[in-house]
């Protein structure tokens, strides 16, 4: 019987993957409520300054960053979060690595982080015709309010700048999350967001102060604060890293004689992965961002400003937690759902210890996901239960009456209805990104063509023929999730059944004692929810009631 190699005692355990997932996921939800609470306070001293309009104005220039972001590297960080066999094989430094030190790493994982590297800068190169052609489509295309609100066009300058100088963060960015440097990110994003805080809040100041009327000029100049030191701190952390090594930060030619590679540069498999995730993130983002694109082609600059509030705070637990929770799940199923296959001459022994390590991984990925999907219905019962009876309230004192009076409130009440569903969409999809194959994710993006369909659909018919503005774009944004998540958890469902690891979604609900008592607190709350402002002693109720059911789960 043959010794176990050196490679093969490298071998990262399910155990050891799921022990540095969960402290990446630690690191990006502290990121996200770090830089959710500076960016609510900052919000907190603008809000005093906007109108509903330039809210308005400023949410679509964030529209267009997000969609040639999006476009530009998407697909690519999902292909380079999946795993081949090396890549499955081959060890990753850990946190706080000493450059001067010898670094536990192959020659064959310095290759494969060059092509990582190499990958990268296709964003780049994507992202730079993007920024410009969008920003023309929205300079054309806008409304002739938007065209005459001060320093527009300077605003609109310095979003395609701050774009393209975060996409030439995407190298350093890639090398950090497939070594899983969580902590490395943490530090960028957070010292970024901090920046751009900082910069909106203190010019937006400045120009009351002055009374000089800078439209959305504040938000341009904060972004590419943001852009700026999130490319400083990546390339002080990153850099050194290739120190020792045979892989660097720029584009190079790989030495792989086994490997199909274009212009010896760009693996072909990677590329061709990545082209059909692409043509299924076209489809993917025109349902995550498709609300602010039917508020922004159906509705007025004031009704775009409260929806913009309301989906904001809405989303506010969505993106501290349940977001980084995706991200980190996505790397840690990349992982997990891998199916190590020895070679023909492996000895019986390696055959069946990889066959065990892949039962074990298949079991690890269900009971992971079974597990969050429990906590994540605990966290929807209490958004859905206390949200939308404090929607009014919680506004009023955040806002101000010039927000309390509007829309927003309920618009507010109705996005958290909708989170539950964000939530479970996410976990799933980040299962179905690393275990789908490409006839599996053309299959899925031809279900996105059907699910496109029916939210444009539902929207027109909400915004125009019914005309219930924000709060119907929330149910059309629902429609869509929840057809999103049924094809998701079918697909989930049979993968793990075929490899023996089960999932039963019943399980993850919350039992039934808790779901009696959320609803009678929600019936109770709702029924003296329009008092809280008249009498001090109903609001003291519903804080009781409200802590009694976080008390009962």
């Amino acid at each position: 019987m043959s010794k176990p190699t050196v490679r093969d005692a490298n071998l990262p355990t399910s155990s050891s993957l799921l022990a540095r997932s969960t402290k990446g996921a630690t690191y990006l939800i502290l990121l996200q409520i770090g830089s959710r609470a500076l960016t609510f306070l900052v919000n907190q001293i603008l809000l005093r300054f906007l109108s509903p309009e330039l809210l308005g104005i400023s949410t679509q220039l964030e529209l267009y960053s997000i969609s040639v972001l999006f476009f530009a590297r998407e697909s690519l960080r999902v292909v380079l979060q999946r795993q081949d066999d090396d890549d499955a094989a081959e060890p990753t430094r850990a946190e706080g690595f000493d450059p001067s030190q010898s670094h536990p790493i192959s020659k064959k994982q310095d290759r494969k982080i060059q092509e990582i590297v190499n990958l990268s800068y296709l964003a780049v190169c994507l992202g730079l015709p993007l920024a410009f052609l969008f920003a023309a489509l929205y300079i054309r295309n806008a409304d002739p309010l938007v065209l005459e609100t001060p320093a527009i066009k300077a605003s609109v300058n310095l979003y395609i700048f701050a774009t393209v100088l975060e996409l030439l963060s995407e190298p350093c960015f890639a090398i950090g999350q497939q070594q899983l440097l969580y902590g490395t990110r943490a530090s960028a994003e957070t010292l970024a967001t901090f920046t751009r805080c900082v910069l909106t809040c203190a010019t937006a100041v400045w120009a009351n102060e002055t009374d000089i009327s800078l439209g959305a000029l504040p938000f341009a100049i904060g972004q590419v604060g943001y852009a700026v030191v999130l490319n400083v701190v990546y390339l002080a952390c990153i850099g050194p890293f290739g120190s020792g090594a045979t892989f660097s930060i720029f584009v190079r030619p790989i030495n792989s004689p086994s490997a199909l590679l274009l212009w010896d540069r760009f693996p072909f498999a990677r590329l061709t992965l990545a082209f059909n995730i692409y043509a299924q993130s076209i489809f993917k983002h025109v349902l995550t961002t498709g609300d602010s694109l039917l508020i922004a082609a159906f509705t007025s600059l004031q009704s775009q400003g409260a929806y913009t509030l309301a989906s904001n705070y809405g989303g506010l637990v969505a993106r501290m937690v349940f977001q980084p929770i995706e991200e980190s799940s996505r790397s840690l199923f990349g992982r997990l759902l891998h199916q190590t296959a020895p070679s023909s001459s492996s000895s019986d022994s390696v055959k069946v210890a990889a066959r065990s390590e892949n039962f074990k991984r298949m079991d690890q990925a269900a009971a992971y996901l079974q597990t969050l999907l429990r906590i994540y219905s605990l966290i929807s019962m209490a958004v859905v239960v206390l949200g939308p009876p404090f929607s009014p309230l919680l506004l009023h004192f955040v806002a101000g009456s010039r927000w309390s009076d509007s829309d927003a409130p309920a618009v507010l009440a109705a996005y958290c209805y909708y989170i539950p569903l964000l939530a479970v969409n996410g976990i799933l999809e980040a299962f179905v990104s690393a275990a789908a194959n490409p006839a599996q994710l053309r299959a899925q993006s031809a279900w996105m063509v059907a699910f496109s369909a029916a939210f444009a659909a539902t929207g027109v018919v909400v915004l125009k023929v019914w005309d219930q503005g924000a709060q119907g774009l929330v149910l059309a944004n629902a429609v869509n999730m929840t057809c999103r998540i049924f094809w998701s958890s079918l697909f989930v469902s049979d993968h793990l059944r075929l490899h023996g690891a089960p999932v039963r979604y019943w399980d993850a609900l919350p039992s039934a004692g808790t779901m009696i008592y959320g609803f009678g607190t929600s019936w109770y709350l709702k029924r003296i929810e329009n008092t809280f402002f008249e009498s001090p002693w109903h609001a003291l109720h519903g804080i009781v009631a409200a802590v009694g059911f976080g008390m009962a789960m």
